[in-house]
């Protein structure tokens, strides 16, 4: 009898025409791909899989988060789809694809997912895009289901030995409407509790955090709540930019593979680490292209950062995470200084977040009445989207296995992740797959904000040999 946590709502109660959370990956694979054999290995692992066999089941007038019901009669002809490019697709007509199917809304009536066969690219390749709604899996969770449909070689493993555990039926409409009104009578403790723990973070919050005294303040409460130290968060507030403000119904998607062994190079070079590397790349390709299109950034960028909260072990559905606003060294010219001020602010991050982890996110969404969650999260991106988003971009990176994967015989080539813009977060979304051999980029963009999203893949490859050739003169 699963709810919906608070948070895992939140991604419900935001989504307008244009703020879609969808969360996907294009998997490029090497050979033809049949429908009727992947629709058999999903028949096969989808017990195992819950994220993937559950649907909503609504609270009666909304006075509850939702609870998940679990489908035991999933229809694979809707959720597995295939379309076809024309013969010889290339990699920007399999982009243009992606971004009409990624702004498309989930059907919430059925389980929150869709996969889509690609046919007829270049090389007998094919593609296989999967989606996802962010209310059923975090970051780290889509890594999970991925991996759950995955081989370590080309013959299918078969399903594990045990029974798949089955979830218990959500309550009836008159259990679901008391638990509603019995937590609706704990909401103004959760405010309370949230506002007390939300002063010793304030400087972690976007829009609190660029409030005149608000690390001050963040500082003297942790003492007074005998917090202990802790290294403070770098502020910034967030420039305007042409990729601020709301964003429309449609999305660009374009992506690019660079060698890991060449960021691992740089890393070697300038004692930093891959995900260091990672962000200045980004920084770096983001200042090329606000150079091209208006003039280069004068001050710092403020990146989105997922931070997950899972512990090491924790298999535990739904969101765990929170979002860390970090300052992006775009306005630096020099590769190398970008780098080190990436790596510093990285560093300041890690060190306050491995000592008291940004749980605020979590805490806001459960002090506020689930009746009054969607209108309040509607409003707030509808205002700070078209006032002062606290975000430019989202930049993530997330760390994969490093040997083939396969699936039902044909190898992963490439995993490519198409993630979420919004309102508030900005119309540029930088995510981050290292998968065998390569770390490979998925950038999403606001079709209107950012036309061509290909241009920013090539600001990304220039701005790796920024630093490969700043790595190569460190040697002579």
């Amino acid at each position: 009898m699963p709810q919906l946590s608070a948070l895992d709502a939140q991604f419900l109660h935001f989504e307008t025409a244009t703020n879609v959370a969808n969360i996907a990956g294009l998997a490029i694979l090497d050979g033809e791909l049949n429908r009727a054999d992947l629709q058999d290995l999903l028949q096969a692992r989808l017990p195992y899989v819950p994220a993937l066999r559950r649907k909503l089941a609504p609270v009666p007038l909304g006075l509850d988060h939702p609870y998940w019901e679990q489908e035991d009669d999933l229809d694979l002809d809707y959720h597995v789809r295939e379309i076809g490019l024309p013969p010889g697709g290339d990699d920007r007509q399999l982009a243009e694809q992606v971004s009409r199917l990624h702004a498309r809304a989930l059907d919430r009536s059925r389980p929150l997912w869709e996969i889509y066969l690609i046919h007829g690219l270049a090389g007998g390749r094919t593609g296989l895009y999967t989606k996802i709604h962010h209310a059923a899996v975090d970051g780290v969770g889509g890594a999970d289901v991925l991996a759950a449909l995955l081989d370590l070689a080309p013959t299918p493993a078969p399903p594990p030995p045990h029974a798949p555990e089955r979830d218990e039926p959500p309550p009836g409409a008159a259990e679901m409407l008391l638990r509603g009104l019995a937590r609706m009578a704990l909401n103004p403790a959760h405010a309370v509790r949230f506002i007390a723990q939300a002063v010793p973070h304030m400087d972690e919050i976007p829009v609190l955090s660029s409030l005149p005294g608000s690390h001050t303040l963040s500082g003297l409460a942790r003492k007074a709540a005998g917090v202990g130290q802790v290294p403070d968060l770098p502020a910034s507030p967030a420039p305007w930019t042409p990729f601020s403000g709301p964003v429309s119904q449609h999305r660009r998607f374009a992506f690019v593979s660079l060698p890991l062994a060449e960021i691992k190079a740089v890393r070697k070079r300038f004692e930093v680490t891959v995900n260091d590397v990672v962000m200045a790349v980004c920084a770096g390709a983001l200042r090329r292209w606000m150079a091209a299109h208006g003039g280069a950034p004068d001050r710092p960028l403020v990146a989105g950062v997922p931070f997950s909260l899972r512990e090491l072990g924790d298999e535990q559905a739904g969101n765990q995470v929170t979002l860390v606003p970090a300052p992006l060294a775009a306005h630096v010219d020099d590769p190398v200084e970008r780098l080190r001020d990436v790596r510093d602010v990285m560093c300041r991050i890690k060190d306050r977040f491995g000592l008291a982890p940004a749980r605020w996110l979590r805490e806001f969404s459960e002090s506020m009445p689930a009746a009054l969650m969607g209108l309040a999260s509607r409003s707030a991106f509808g205002l700070l989207g078209q006032t002062a988003p606290p975000i430019n971009v989202m930049v993530s990176n997330v760390p994969g296995p490093q040997f083939p994967l396969y699936v039902c015989g044909a190898r992963l080539l490439s995993f490519y992740p198409v993630s979420v813009i919004t309102d508030m977060s900005g119309g540029v979304n930088i995510t981050a797959f290292s998968y065998d051999g390569s770390v490979d980029f998925g950038v999403v963009t606001d079709r209107v904000m950012v036309p061509d999203a290909w241009e920013l893949t090539g600001y990304l490859r220039d701005s790796l040999d920024e630093l490969l050739d700043a790595e190569a003169s460190f040697k002579r």
